[in-house]
């Protein structure tokens, strides 16, 4: 059997973990971990069909999103971070009447309320939980009581090791391509997550940078199980992001992101029109501003006011890199629909002759 054929028969065998390819002799060989988690078992992990989570992102979701992203077999997801109490109870409420589906909530654990946020989620019986901005360790065993899957989000393989030694069900590795807060090591995606795939045993979701099948294919081959996307689903109908803030994302050139205000809370934000909040940043970390400055440079409440209010010139813009991908704006249902008939349309004969040259003859 040819080395592409192989490849093409474990492809569409439906084996996807990570692999290594090499040479014996003449022959090329390709050998599968066979220890590794693939697709199939983060979906039954989730309860869904495809290994797709759209990411609870602050902000940047709610109820009639995260419903429409389940509906379509992948996994919808709350963002808890830029909600009160109240509202996280309401959210998954309307959420539930209109999908009886499984969903997820994301919360930051650093959040000031975040007691409060976990009692309504054992509450409801929320039935997969994202844990970010802190040690996973407090909760993991709470949530699990409550009957929940739990996944850490992490920026390292030291970190996921940490998040596995504290009980959680998988690991999402966020290259920080990411929008949003994001992780002081700058690792990117790519590095990211083989390194973790490599160092814990649970499933891995990949995410950073990843907003089609191209790239879902390519996490899959790096090791990972699965795939977070936050970016791509800002650019949703059903995501009550402001209309002023997905034009700019439209409208979004490469390199008009960058990772700021890492002596705070490192961010990735999108440039504004000048002058603009990200300005203002840029200067003030130019100049040597100390932490103390930028926090009060950052203040309080511009995430809301750039995302969900649409003040380009003193909200924050957080988006990831990818933003000067996406220019449309379809249904979300219809994004996850074309995720998957892209990707099944992948011909993996095909692509297969592609990963080997003849120098490997």
């Amino acid at each position: 059997m040819s080395s592409y054929v192989w490849i093409s028969h474990l492809v569409t065998q439906g084996v996807y973990g990570a692999y290594t390819l090499g040479v014996s002799g003449n022959v090329p060989f390709c050998i599968m971990k066979k220890d590794k988690p693939c697709p199939d078992v983060l979906c039954a992990l989730l309860g869904t069909r495809h290994p797709i989570v759209q990411a609870g992102m602050v902000w940047c979701t709610g109820w009639e999103l995260a419903a429409e992203v389940g509906k379509a077999g992948a996994l919808g997801t709350l963002g808890a971070g830029s909600m009160y109490p109240e509202e996280l109870k309401a959210e998954i409420q309307r959420l539930k009447a209109a999908w009886d589906g499984p969903f997820a909530v994301n919360v930051p654990l650093l959040y000031p309320d975040v007691e409060a946020h976990m009692e309504t989620i054992a509450a409801a019986g929320v039935p997969v939980v994202f844990t970010s901005a802190g040690s996973p360790k407090k909760w993991t065993g709470f949530l699990k009581e409550a009957g929940a899957t739990v996944i850490h989000v992490v920026s390292s393989a030291a970190f996921a090791r940490k998040a596995e030694d504290a009980g959680v069900d998988a690991v999402v590795a966020e290259g920080f391509e990411a929008g949003g807060h994001n992780g002081r090591e700058e690792t990117t995606t790519m590095c990211l997550v083989p390194e973790v795939v490599d160092a814990v045993s649970i499933p891995v979701i990949a995410a950073g940078g990843l907003h089609d099948a191209r790239s879902m294919l390519a996490a899959l081959a790096l090791g990972a199980t699965g795939v977070q996307m936050g970016s791509r689903f800002v650019m949703t109908q059903e995501n009550p992001a402001h209309a002023a803030f997905k034009q700019r994302i439209a409208d979004a050139v490469a390199g008009e992101t960058r990772l700021m205000l890492k002596d705070v809370t490192p961010v990735r934000l999108l440039r504004g029109p000048e002058g603009s909040f990200f300005d203002q940043v840029h200067h003030a970390e130019e100049e040597g501003a100390d932490a103390q400055t930028l926090r009060e440079l950052l203040g309080r409440g511009r995430a809301k006011r750039g995302m969900r209010e649409g003040d380009l010139m003193e909200g924050e813009l957080e988006i990831g890199q990818v933003s000067a991908l996406l220019d449309d704006l379809p249904r979300a249902g219809q994004l996850v629909d074309q995720l998957v008939q892209e990707f099944k349309a992948f011909n993996t004969r095909q692509m297969a002759k592609g990963f080997f040259w003849k120098g490997l003859e």
